[in-house]
């Protein structure tokens, strides 16, 4: 068994969902079940249409059954009742929020489990034509239970076990299960979203439960890239990097998976191929346990030459960035030495649920980045009675992931390049799993700096 999990660029329309489609024909002695999200930009339309019945009582949503009945009428299927059912289903919610003017963080979730319903009805409806046994499914009726963190809800214990026992049987009937990815259900019966990278979590979370051979992510690029190919326009595909290089380059900016997605498959050691649904024949990135990663690479150094050229390869397997983040640099002015100054500090960011990336420390100071939108009014004040506190906006965090044996000389490479392009670097920190030597720079100087330091590394 493997899961393929397409996202919303993959999905877009009625032509995509016909080559996906095509994709899943060529693994289907691999037994997969398909995890999808909405059509293209459906979460943020529909989302507007919630904002506009609140604010405005009005209900809209004429371009998101445009996109849909569009798609149906491409694919060539006949009118799909289900999905009329929903749009019906759709147009009552906003009616009630435009009603009673009121959008809770309930009420949002509910609105946007649409997008995954009606991609995954469409979809399964075109392969049922195609004679494949395919059948759509919402994530909640196969063991996907949370919390009521309603927006960001985790997954319960109990869905480890809830989600083979319903899916296992599937496949074993050979069933091609097309599941909603993104949304589950509380205890109470309520729909949930889990959050950013949940239609990833959900296909993570299957394969792993269900003990599947690979996940294959389907996305719009050739796979992880050594840089943003917005910002270096030669960025080269990444072959194979491990869960915690591909969390850390998550984490600090490369939109691929969310590090959140990653943590099933790091509990059960389920490898990971990114693909790139627009450009089949590239190879992708597999994500997969350091062991694997390592013996990936060293299949390919059978030969003298081979381990030379392995010898010659750059240390860096990406470089990302990060930007529009807010440097705190917080000066203790207690005495020297006097304990729970760190305490202090980290407890009085928890208290306003506020969260910190990297963090430098000294004995009476603290250096720390934040995302730029955060209210630091209260923050400054409470920590002003036992520190002295500067807050400086405008700032990037630029990432290196790379191996750790040669940080020495990664840092060293990358202190001359910054010095060479006159950036100075205001502050550093090396993650705890060693594979992320991160600085900060002025976000003007973001772009340049990843440049440079790509064009350095990963120079022929």
């Amino acid at each position: 068994m493997i899961v393929m999990k397409f996202g919303g660029s993959s999905v877009a329309d009625g032509a995509r969902i016909r080559h996906v489609a095509e994709i899943v024909k060529t693994q289907m002695n691999l037994k997969p079940s398909l995890v999808l999200s909405a059509m293209g930009d459906t979460t943020d339309h529909l989302l507007e249409a919630g904002d506009l019945a609140l604010n405005k009582g009005k209900v809209e949503i004429a371009g998101v059954e445009k996109l849909h009945f569009a798609a149906i009428k491409t694919l060539k299927l006949p009118a799909q009742s289900e999905v009329k059912i929903l749009f019906s289903e759709l147009t009552r919610l906003l009616s009630g929020i435009a009603l009673i003017r009121e959008l809770t963080p309930r009420t949002k979730d509910y609105l946007v489990s649409f997008g995954e319903r009606l991609s995954v009805r469409i979809a399964s409806a075109y392969l049922k034509s195609i004679k494949m046994n395919a059948k759509a499914f919402d994530a909640f009726d196969l063991g996907f239970l949370t919390n009521s963190n309603y927006g960001h809800a985790e997954l319960a214990k109990e869905s480890w076990d809830l989600i083979p026992e319903k899916i296992l049987p599937l496949i074993k009937g050979n069933v091609l299960p097309v599941i909603t990815g993104f949304i589950a259900k509380d205890e109470k019966g309520c729909i949930t979203t889990l959050g950013r990278g949940g239609s990833d979590l959900t296909a993570t979370m299957i394969a792993a439960a269900c003990k599947a051979q690979e996940i294959q992510v389907w996305k719009d690029v050739d796979g992880i890239l050594t840089a943003d190919p917005r910002i270096v326009k030669n960025a080269k595909p990444v072959e194979s990097v491990s869960y915690e290089e591909a969390s850390e380059l998550a984490y600090y900016g490369a939109q691929v998976l969310h590090p959140r997605a990653m943590l099933p498959c790091m509990k059960t050691g389920t490898p990971v191929l990114v693909k790139n649904s627009y450009n089949i024949e590239a190879p992708g990135t597999r994500i997969g346990p350091p062991a694997e990663v390592k013996n990936t690479h060293q299949a390919k150094s059978d030969s003298g030459a081979l381990r030379a050229k392995k010898r010659n390869q750059p240390p860096v397997r990406a470089i990302t960035s990060r930007r529009n983040i807010t440097l705190v640099d917080i000066v203790s002015t207690r005495m020297l030495g006097q304990y729970g100054f760190l305490a202090e500090v980290f407890s009085t960011f928890a208290r306003h649920s506020i969260s910190v990336d990297m963090v430098a420390t000294s004995e009476v100071s603290v250096s720390l980045t934040l995302d730029a939108g955060y209210d630091l009014g209260e923050v400054k004040k409470e920590l002003g009675k036992i520190a002295s506190i500067d807050i400086k906006t405008g700032k990037a965090i630029v990432s290196i992931i790379g191996n750790v044996k040669r940080s020495s000389e990664i840092l060293a490479k990358a202190f001359r390049i910054c010095q060479l392009i006159g950036v100075q670097v205001q502050m550093i920190s090396q993650g705890a799993s060693k594979v992320n030597i991160s600085f900060i720079v002025n976000d003007t100087e973001a772009a340049e700096t990843v440049k440079a330091l790509h064009l350095d590394f990963f120079a022929a």
